[in-house]
């Protein structure tokens, strides 16, 4: 499954549910909170640390779907600058 299709995917899931997918601010505090609960769960070794994960990836996604951004073009040439970096 391609990027572009992943986050139309989690875009269509927050609109069905009625959740926010146009106020990146709020975005960005709900991350924060996403992070937290993988951290936690990391720390802890609960069984549901690659779960959350996934949802900081999916706030991730949505947030660049919702500022029009190609995330899957701009992950691509980060990892190429990153390899240029010694």
């Amino acid at each position: 499954m391609l990027m572009k299709d992943i986050q139309k995917e989690i875009l269509e899931n927050k609109k069905k549910h009625g959740f926010n997918t146009t106020n990146i601010e709020q975005e960005f505090c709900r991350l924060y909170g996403e992070v937290g609960e993988a951290y936690d769960a990391y720390c802890k070794g609960t069984d549901n640390f690659a779960e959350e994960l996934a949802d900081v990836a999916n706030y991730c996604i949505l947030m660049a779907d919702a500022c029009e951004l190609d995330l899957d073009e701009i992950i691509c040439e980060k990892v190429k600058k990153n390899n240029k970096k010694s």
